[in-house]
């Protein structure tokens, strides 16, 4: 038996701003270790996260299967059919009936579809395949109507995330209130390198990860009250793209099919 959706996005899609903070390499054991410990107190005002199975093992793959509608689905998934779907791709011929409150969208990815249903789609680029310096660092831009990168969004930048929320806050003071917006943030605080998170740390851990999620969740704690305060209610997703290991089983970072990368955490949630 499929899934069903937790929310109606038929009842969302047309009626709400839909913001989706991808924190690209975020682990799932660090997520709930945190949330635990009451460190990320921004993201903890929106439930608990929930463990999931990423839809491939590095941001490429991982990006083209949630653009296209297939976000993480719940760890527990035995096939297919079972996977709950928020956005429904209908020329992908999955099957006859459109899942119960999913998005049936027209089109190659779900900002094609709201595009077509009166959607402003924005992207604010992190890592390199948003940077738009290279041919394949074009494609996940050109899927969106407005996209923006700079140097300061960029991994090695210590203050990326802080970089990223001014940049989207800034944009917000001259987005007509009437327009309807699709936000998808590229969060690439998490990824390699973050050891300058961790005071001290000269390499890459577990624990400099952590210190990069602390980080980062106050930076989107401004995002989402800054966007409530101009913009009103808004649906978010919020969800890693994969994991990344730090030697578990002789393993480093990602781009390889181990649990560590194939776990990751999920929630979504209204403001």
């Amino acid at each position: 038996m499929q899934e069903k959706a937790f929310v109606n996005m038929n009842e969302v899609v047309g009626k709400l701003d839909i913001v989706w903070l991808c924190l690209d390499t975020l682990r799932y054991d660090v997520a709930v270790r945190e949330e635990a410990a009451g460190a990320t107190p921004a993201l903890n005002r929106y439930g608990k996260w929930k463990k999931c199975q990423a839809p491939g093992n590095f941001t490429y793959p991982s990006h083209h299967a949630m653009f296209a509608g297939f976000l993480p689905c719940s760890y527990d998934t035995k096939n297919q059919a079972q996977r709950e779907m928020l956005f429904y791709p209908t020329a992908i011929g999955l099957r006859r009936k459109v899942p119960d409150g999913a998005y049936a969208f027209a089109g190659s990815t779900i900002m094609e579809g709201l595009a077509k249903d009166g959607y402003d789609t924005w992207c604010v680029g992190g890592v390199s395949f948003f940077d738009k310096r290279s041919d394949i660092g074009k494609v996940f831009p050109s899927y969106f109507l407005k996209s923006y990168w700079r140097p300061s969004f960029g991994c090695p930048v210590r203050e990326s995330t802080k970089n990223q929320v001014d940049f989207i806050l800034q944009k917000l003071e001259t987005a007509p209130k009437k327009q309807k917006i699709f936000l998808y943030v590229n969060v690439d605080a998490i990824h390699y390198p973050n050891y300058f998170y961790l005071d001290g740390a000269l390499h890459d851990s577990m624990e400099s990860h952590a210190a990069a999620l602390r980080y980062v969740d106050g930076q989107l704690g401004r995002l989402l009250d800054g966007w409530k305060e101009d913009r009103g209610s808004a649906f978010v997703i919020c969800c890693s793209d994969h994991g990344t290991c730090y030697g578990e089983d002789g393993c480093w970072r990602h781009g390889i099919s181990h649990p560590m990368v194939d776990t990751v955490p999920y929630k979504h949630f209204f403001i």
